[in-house]
């Protein structure tokens, strides 16, 4: 698979980053919002970010490689996940693989439940920004471990 463009414009990269920076700061968990990263990355299938985000967890934040394998199936993973974690992964793979009437009731009053406001705020943020860096890197054929600039 050929690269297609590293290009992109240095201040859309700031603004990303900046923008993910302050959505991981306002969840306040950073453990999960590397797990909200990989599960939207498996689901979106960015190689280059589940490379990133699966060594942050591992190797940054000490997170257990069998809990990073066991994110694919976390619905059956038993109590591998609590249900503060399970309802951040529901959202995240509502709002990944957004139908077209949006993210269910349920969905989002389960993870309202084990989030305060602002936290529920800056947990969608974390999902939003972790789609758009998929967007960006699988559109552009960005390859684990490559520069993606």
């Amino acid at each position: 698979m050929t690269v297609r463009t590293r290009e992109l414009d240095a201040g859309v990269r700031t603004a990303m980053q900046s923008l993910s920076a302050a959505a991981k700061r306002g969840l306040g968990d950073p453990v999960l919002a590397e797990l909200v990263s990989i599960r939207a990355s498996q689901l979106n299938e960015c190689a280059f970010c589940l490379d990133m985000h699966v060594d942050i967890a591992v190797d940054t934040y000490g997170e257990s490689p069998k809990r990073v394998v066991m994110l694919g199936a976390w619905r059956e993973a038993g109590d591998v996940f609590d249900d503060r974690e399970k309802a951040a992964l529901a959202l995240t793979e509502a709002i990944t693989l957004l139908p077209h009437d949006g993210v269910r009731d349920e969905v989002y009053e389960s993870a309202a439940k084990h989030f305060t406001p602002p936290e529920l705020a800056h947990l969608i943020a974390s999902i939003t920004v972790i789609n758009t860096w998929n967007r960006l890197m699988v559109s552009r054929r960005i390859e684990p471990g490559g520069p993606a600039w």
